[in-house]
């Protein structure tokens, strides 16, 4: 199995953070810059990453990849069995795909400083919003850690990158990072450029 993998990009930490999480080992071909590998170009219609190879099968979007994963690899399982409960996880990654990944990728692609502040006021104002959702369970929406979790968690790394502080907004966030970000898989997914973004 091989995962073609920005070290900066959130869509491929949350891959790595479900591979890290359900402990599978996987070979990391490093995407870095304009120059993409020749094996990617051939492999992905779209010239993205993540992209993921398993055997003849090739994955390019970060969200069916993992959840791609949670099914081929059972344990731990990161998605409820019931189906009422798995429909609502997978509509909370669809919005947050929707609203605040969206918003990350508008703020790291803003080409002048005003459209970058939009972005960035939107996207703090979207999460602290979330705040009682955190403080209701231990993860989010779950007292399991699950794709959700995987999903948010990159984002709310990057927040200082971002120039972003919830924490002194939003004391719930605050313990949720703490918690999540302690987790020995969220520290094995990180990439040397990801470890920089948190002093």
């Amino acid at each position: 199995m091989t995962l073609f993998s920005s070290p900066t990009c959130f869509h491929s930490h949350r891959t790595r953070l479900v591979l890290a999480e359900k402990n599978i080992s996987v070979e990391i071909v490093k995407v870095e810059g304009p120059e993409l590998p020749e094996d990617l170009l051939d492999l992905n219609p779209y010239h993205t990453v993540p992209t993921l190879v398993d055997r003849d099968l090739v994955l390019y979007d970060s969200r069916v990849i993992i959840e791609y994963l949670d099914e081929r690899f059972p344990h731990p399982p990161l998605m409820p069995v019931d189906p009422v409960t798995r429909a609502q996880f997978r509509l909370a990654l669809y919005r947050i795909e929707k609203d605040w990944y969206s918003l990350a990728d508008q703020l790291e692609a803003a080409s002048d400083s005003k459209q970058a502040a939009r972005s960035r006021k939107m996207l703090e104002e979207s999460i602290v919003a979330s705040s009682e959702v955190f403080r209701a369970r231990r993860f989010f929406l779950s007292d399991e850690f699950s794709l959700v979790d995987c999903t948010i968690a990159p984002i709310l790394w990057r927040l200082p990158s971002y120039g972003i502080d919830v924490e002194s907004r939003a004391q719930p966030i605050k313990n949720y990072m703490n918690d999540v970000f302690s987790r020995r898989s969220f520290q094995d997914s990180l990439t040397e450029l990801e470890q920089e973004m948190r002093p």
